[in-house]
């Protein structure tokens, strides 16, 4: 690639080894970053198959075979029992982690909150919350340094509690997020053991204070289930849908820990994945200065100066497609893992049955053979005529087939609406050269963190692309930065 070419320096990106690993140090690649484990290979070629302590393993990229594995023959490969053993202990049998019929009756309980015409309803709620956060960081001195990913968790997890469970009061927050973080920071040694074959009960660093913040998190929910059905509600949210919904074949209801579990895994998958998405967003717009002034350019016209709307949300595409092309560098589920239930061919390879199936998201995403610069960040590629070119499981950042994240419109929507909302009015700039390199703890975040300076926007004069105050003119094609 020519040098010009190169992505701006700080830009976090993977970092593949070129061998595959084997042995202990494919373990401890699994503990620290099972990023690490992923080798270059997995970026250039269609499929890898690989023997890695005694187990089958096969990593999947190519879209025709991603298709076969997550859609046209979903029934074949279940749910990996490593990632279920991972999540389970915290999540139980709710919709992300349940199989067959369980499955099948919590995901037809939870749809009708997710219907295009209900999400409408969720657009006042993201702009009020993204608004907060808009007022607290021009209330702050500017050039204040926030990490940025506990603030992007702060704003959609107010997002979850106002549209999905019972409003501020109801839970505390700043526990529940702090539970989850604790829970999903051990997560690498209960996929290492479950890979060994180790029993479930096996004592490994964090074990502890996982089970804590486990059980603090279900006693909350527990308790706020059981509070709702005593007293009840008007309020039309996600915990009134569980507690109304039926089997309709036996007319069973949810018990209070199937909908704990529920809320649990929406309150996990619903606040942390967009907040990360946000995080890597301005994370990328700090380092493409052009993309952030053409966005810019782009709300300037749809709002007119006024404040965002939720009619506006619609008509802001270039927004839209940044998200995606976001999601398609930073997916927030980096790795979807499979296990074939029975013996097949994929893609000319016998497949046994047993056999774990990892599709690496974040490979297939910046694969050589699928994508031009893939290391580039270009919004473009989603333009309508872009998408229709390529394969649709080229880009898979919400899973694919019958078990595609149920909230993806939610999510696309409220990183639009809060994108939006904060770009005019601040730029968050890092330290020059800042890289704050990548971890998977099951969701892909910052390994160091992502902290920014938040820098007030000046008034535009006419025609000119809103700045931050105080900031030293730049090109449009500087990719450094605001220093």
């Amino acid at each position: 690639m020519p040098a010009a070419l190169e992505p701006p320096a700080g830009l976090a990106r993977p970092c593949p080894p070129e061998a595959p690993l084997v042995g202990l140090a494919y373990l401890r690649a699994i503990i620290r970053n099972p990023l690490d484990a992923i080798p270059q290979a997995a970026f250039e070629r269609p499929m890898l198959h690989r023997r890695v302590l005694g187990r089958e393993r096969l990593l999947v990229m190519a879209p025709e075979l991603i298709e076969r594995v997550l859609l046209t023959d979903a029934a074949a490969f279940a749910k990996s029992d490593t990632m279920r053993r991972a999540l389970s202990p915290a999540l139980g049998e709710a919709i992300l982690t349940a199989d067959g019929e369980r499955w099948r009756r919590q995901r037809r309980a939870v749809a009708p909150i997710f219907r295009p015409e209900r999400q409408r309803a969720f657009l006042g709620p993201m702009l009020e919350a993204a608004a907060r956060t808009c007022d607290r960081w021009l209330a702050l001195p500017p050039g204040t340094e926030v990490e940025l990913g506990h603030e992007m968790m702060r704003t959609t997890f107010d997002i979850i509690v106002e549209t999905m469970l019972s409003g501020q009061g109801a839970i505390d927050v700043a526990r529940v997020e702090a539970g989850i973080t604790e829970y999903l920071a051990s997560t690498g040694w209960a996929i290492a053991l479950a890979i060994l074959g180790a029993p479930a009960w096996t004592p490994h660093p964090g074990r502890r204070r996982a089970a804590r913040a486990r059980d603090h998190l279900r006693a909350e929910l527990l308790r706020l289930v059981a509070e709702r059905r005593r007293l009840g509600s008007g309020r039309d949210d996600l915990i009134a849908h569980l507690l109304a919904a039926r089997d309709p074949e036996s007319g069973a209801a949810m018990d209070d820990r199937d909908i704990a579990d529920n809320l649990l895994t929406f309150i996990t998958a619903g606040h942390e994945t967009t907040a990360l998405a946000l995080t890597w967003a301005f994370h990328l717009l700090a380092h493409y200065p052009a993309e952030e002034a053409r966005l810019l350019d782009e709300i300037a016209a749809v709002t007119r100066g006024a404040p965002l709307r939720p009619a506006d949300i619609s008509s802001l595409t270039r927004t839209r497609q940044t998200i995606q092309e976001v999601l398609r560098l930073y997916p927030p589920a980096p790795i979807i893992a499979r296990t074939a239930q029975r013996a097949t061919n994929l893609g000319g390879a016998a497949v046994e049955a047993g056999t774990t199936v990892l599709i690496p998201v974040i490979a297939t995403h910046r694969h050589r053979a699928l994508w031009e610069e893939p290391d580039r960040f270009e919004p473009g590629r989603f333009t309508p005529e872009a998408v229709k070119a390529r394969h649709r499981h080229a880009w898979i950042p919400f899973g694919a087939g019958p078990r595609t994240c149920i909230g993806a419109g939610f999510a696309m929507d409220e990183a639009t609406a809060i994108l939006a909302t904060l770009l005019p009015a601040v730029a968050l700039r890092p330290e020059p050269g800042f890289d704050p390199g990548l971890s998977m703890r099951i969701t892909l975040r910052p390994a160091r963190g992502m902290p920014m300076r938040v820098l007030p926007r000046r008034p535009a004069a006419a025609g000119e692309a809103l700045a931050p105050a105080g900031a030293t003119p730049h090109h449009a094609d500087d990719r450094r930065g605001f220093a």
